[in-house]
């Protein structure tokens, strides 16, 4: 079994230039990343969006491949994939048109949505609805580009549509796109009580992509080291469903930054000890 290699957000650099981020990432000694359209790194929004020239010369100086665009998009945010209205609607589709041509720019297979956000004073399935229209819209411009869409669930206190694995199955399903697949965030996964093995059960071969994160003391995105989780444990669980897509650290919260290089290395220096383990095994 191959061990899925470890990719890094540029999320926990949001106080630092783009160009920080890569000499860090690459100083560590990383080789994928999964760029987050951040304003301060790449300003994408519903009628243009910024060069990527920058982005791409910086990858080729560091030899790092970008395999993945995970583009703003929650509360409050203003680009909410189950938004109300005809002229809301439109502003949405744009931006996400703008984000898949980043994408395919960049030389990046995929990108990354979650279902947006419901209203807490509208049924619930009236945002449903609106989610399942914009995701077959979103997904069939990106089919046209040739991008890959992963979906991943989000946490009660963001949006009430998708918390769970079975939530996720039940978007997929409601979509009806062949592009359409799934992304664990493990965040999302420890909040809701679902597993690794509970994620492949109910989605199996359509969980192409991770949010790989340490979870602990009711924080959800640390730097792995920082939580409860086992590392080793779940690179195993993946593998043992014949996971072949990336690991993704989206290390975000405050402690991190300041100073989030520290962070970078910290969870590649534990990957790296990690794996060495379990292939010398």
């Amino acid at each position: 079994m191959v061990v899925p290699e470890l990719s890094l957000m540029n999320i926990n650099h949001r106080y630092y230039s783009i160009e920080t981020f890569f000499k860090a990432a690459g100083e560590a000694g990383y080789r994928n990343i999964e760029l987050w359209t951040g304003s301060m790194h790449l300003y994408v929004d519903c009628h243009e969006h910024e060069s990527v020239d920058k982005i791409r010369d910086l990858a080729a100086q560091y030899g790092i491949k970008i395999v993945c665009v995970c583009p703003e998009q929650n509360n409050p945010k203003p680009w909410n994939v189950a938004v109300r209205g005809e002229a809301g609607q439109k502003r949405i589709l744009s931006y996400f048109k703008n984000v898949i041509d980043v994408a395919v720019e960049l030389g990046a297979p995929q990108i990354l949505v979650t279902s947006g956000w419901a209203y807490l004073d509208e049924p619930a399935e009236d945002a449903w609805a609106r989610s399942v229209a914009m995701l077959r819209s979103v997904c069939d411009y990106a089919d046209t580009r040739g991008i890959r869409v992963a979906l991943e669930a989000l946490q009660p206190s963001e949006s009430v549509l998708v918390n769970t694995a079975q939530d996720v199955a039940r978007l997929l399903e409601a979509v009806d796109r062949p592009n359409l697949k799934a992304c664990i965030d493990f965040g999302a996964m420890e909040v809701a009580g679902d597993t690794i093995d509970g994620y492949f059960e109910v989605l199996g071969n359509k969980i192409v992509h991770t949010h790989f994160v340490d979870v602990g003391g009711g924080t959800t995105h640390l730097a792995w080291g920082d939580g409860e989780r086992d590392m080793r444990a779940d690179l195993e669980a993946l593998m043992r469903h014949g996971y072949t897509g990336y690991v993704s650290a989206e290390t975000c919260d405050g402690r991190y930054y300041q100073d989030p290089s520290k962070a970078t290395t910290q969870v590649i220096e534990m990957y790296r000890r990690v794996t060495a383990e379990m292939e010398a095994e």
